[in-house]
């Protein structure tokens, strides 16, 4: 029994290719509509498995396709990311058998595939996993990671089951020019991953602020990502909270939303008390010379649109720690004080910890300071 799979995002084929070829199928993938009308044409396939929104030809141009041109009765099922009632009545209308909105889990794909097939492969339902079932995102997002002599502390089987559970994330680690066997253990990580897995070596320290950048114009390349965002390597957030970031811009307007790390009920929120204090007296800082009303710009967890991530991060950043707040700036600068505000949204943290090992000491706070001044200078100057 052959399958056609139309989706832009390779992520995506790559998972569904996996579950139902693991079943017993015959998998055939497309990247575009125009490509698939054409394939459709030349194997006329036991099941189309489509996504609305592609380029050349979107999924309603395939449908009409196969129901009003070759006026074919094959199975369609359409799997896209739209919620909308107006646009899931017009897939049903226009020919669909069947809609699944992303994200979806493949235990879930694999038993709607065999009902429309009606007769199901022989031995399919061996492959319907128990447990927690992996899931197909409604977006594909691209994860930088910073990593500088973390060969101790990368909690690299969390990273692991992240990739294996969540399909629409591709991580990519930035070896920042480290001393140690970090570049090695991030090679082994990423060996059998690379679909999900990269990892980007500088030779030489460049600092946080560079590794993002270089790591952000590296995955940048991948016109797949719809969102782009960094994490700090030792998952001081978790990956729990920044998939509540994602799902947040995915469902709003904003161009980009970042952790913040406010205490409150029902919030696991942990700091050395000193650290504390000044964290508190360089947000009041910040806030001053944004003249915005941000409460936590540095908390390591942040996603953005990628096409803010293309504007923002081409040019080099004046610090090393304080790129969020040159990204504020930035921001500021394209879209207006009031605009910008915004587009920017913070979102409380249900857990953050300031775990052992962490590169910016309380020597550096006080350099903070200094380099505050030189980026207020710097920017209000232009």
């Amino acid at each position: 029994m052959k399958i056609l799979a139309i989706d832009d995002q390779p992520l995506t084929l790559i998972a569904i290719a996996h579950k139902l070829e693991g079943a017993g199928y015959e998998l055939i993938t497309c990247n575009d509509g125009e490509s698939g009308i054409s394939v459709f044409n030349e194997i006329n396939p036991d099941l189309v498995i489509l996504d609305l929104n592609m380029p050349k030809k979107n999924g309603f141009v395939v449908l009409d396709h196969i129901r009003n041109f070759r006026k074919s009765n094959t199975p369609v099922m359409v799997m896209s990311g739209e919620e909308d009632e107006e646009t899931i009545v017009s897939a049903f209308q226009s020919g669909a058998d069947e809609y699944i909105q992303k994200p979806v889990g493949l235990n879930e794909l694999l038993i709607r595939t065999n009902k429309l097939m009606q007769k199901p492969f022989k031995g399919t339902t061996d492959h319907i996993s128990s447990g927690e079932s992996k899931q197909i995102q409604k977006n594909i997002v691209g994860v930088i990671i910073p990593c500088y002599n973390e060969e101790e502390r990368l909690q690299t089987d969390t990273f692991k089951k992240f990739v294996s559970q969540n399909l629409g994330y591709h991580l990519c680690f930035v070896n920042d020019g480290s001393k140690d066997k970090t570049l090695e253990v991030l090679k082994e990580m990423a060996k059998g991953r690379e679909d999900y897995v990269t990892v980007y070596d500088c030779a030489k320290n460049g600092g946080k602020a560079e590794a993002v950048r270089q790591g952000t114009l590296h995955m940048l390349k991948d016109p797949q990502l719809d969102f782009v965002g960094y994490l700090d390597a030792d998952l001081s957030t978790n990956f729990q909270d920044f998939d509540d970031l994602v799902k947040t811009i995915s469902n709003s307007d904003f161009q980009i939303v970042g952790g913040s790390r406010i205490s409150r009920m029902g919030a696991d929120i942990t700091k050395a008390g000193s650290r504390a204090i000044i964290s508190k007296t360089i947000n009041m800082i910040i806030r001053k010379i944004l003249g915005m009303s941000f409460q936590d710009t540095q908390c390591g967890a942040k996603v953005m649109r990628r096409e803010v991530a293309e504007q923002v991060f081409q040019k080099k950043f004046l610090t090393s720690w304080l790129f969020d707040v040159e990204i504020f700036m930035r921001m500021k600068k394209i879209y207006g004080s009031q605009k910008a505000q915004k587009l920017i949204c913070e979102q409380p943290l249900k857990r953050w910890v300031h775990e052992d090992g962490s590169k910016l000491s309380m020597s550096d706070s006080f350099k903070i300071l200094g380099q505050l001044f030189q980026i207020s200078f710097a920017y209000k100057g232009k």
